[in-house]
């Protein structure tokens, strides 16, 4: 087995940069979602987006908007993107083969998708000002992106460090996000929008819980490293 993913303290920075990236988005998530109240925000019906739209509220895309705390909810994104292009850099070695290279552009795209959903907002002015491409292009780059790069990092998880079931699930997940995308893709262009939300979260979600279990697992693997005591000089000569 060829490891691709470095050791030492800059990996293990890296790895807790994945793990924190999705914590930090859901966190997010849930104190804007919080603060929606009028109406209330619904997971199931309500667009992801729209927890990230501020100002005065809209009407947007068919669904009423109204996030108090929309700032907070973009933010979260763009710090998502930034950890997770920062700790797979800091974690896989492009060096050891075309696997990590695959994985790290993966998460490039990922990272910069997220990053362009909360920058450039799903509103009705970014509609008339051209600006919701950006919007658009960066929600379906981090979908494919980061589903596919769930399913590299489980095909190669013996290579990673992952245990047999972690790689299974990482392989699941991503394989469950990309069923999804071409349901919520049907479900947004034929007008439909039947529980958007849910749709929007079958897609996003499995990329979000890929990432805390690398960044989990990988944390675990090189803390455990980190203290496992150094084996005695007379040990490795007798081996």
């Amino acid at each position: 087995m060829n490891p691709i993913v470095r050791s030492g303290a800059a990996a293990r920075a890296g790895a807790l940069l994945i793990l924190l990236g999705p914590l930090v988005s859901w966190l997010a998530e849930f104190i804007t979602a919080a603060a929606w109240q009028d109406p209330p925000y619904s997971p199931l019906y309500n667009w992801v987006s729209h927890l990230g739209l501020t100002g005065p509220p809209q009407t947007a895309f068919g669904q009423v908007a109204n996030s108090p705390l929309g700032a907070v909810m973009d933010t979260g994104w763009v710090v998502y993107g930034i950890l997770l292009i920062v700790g797979t850099f800091l974690v896989f070695d492009p060096r050891k083969g075309a696997r990590p290279i695959v994985i790290v552009s993966l998460a490039v795209l990922a990272g910069a998708g997220v990053s362009l959903v909360g920058i450039f907002q799903g509103s009705n002015a970014n509609v008339d000002n051209g600006l919701i491409a950006f919007h658009t292009v960066g929600a379906q780059t981090v979908m494919l992106a980061g589903n596919i790069m769930a399913i590299a990092v489980g095909t190669g998880g013996t290579r990673i460090g992952l245990s047999r079931s972690r790689s299974i699930a990482s392989t699941a997940l991503g394989t469950a996000g990309l069923i999804a995308f071409p349901l919520f893709m049907a479900d947004v262009f034929t007008g439909w929008m039947w529980n958007i939300g849910l749709f929007e979260r079958a897609v996003i979600y499995p990329i979000m819980i890929g990432h805390a279990l690398l960044g989990g697992s990988l944390a675990a693997t090189r803390r455990h490293r980190a203290t496992r005591p150094p084996i005695p000089l007379t040990a490795r000569a007798n081996s």
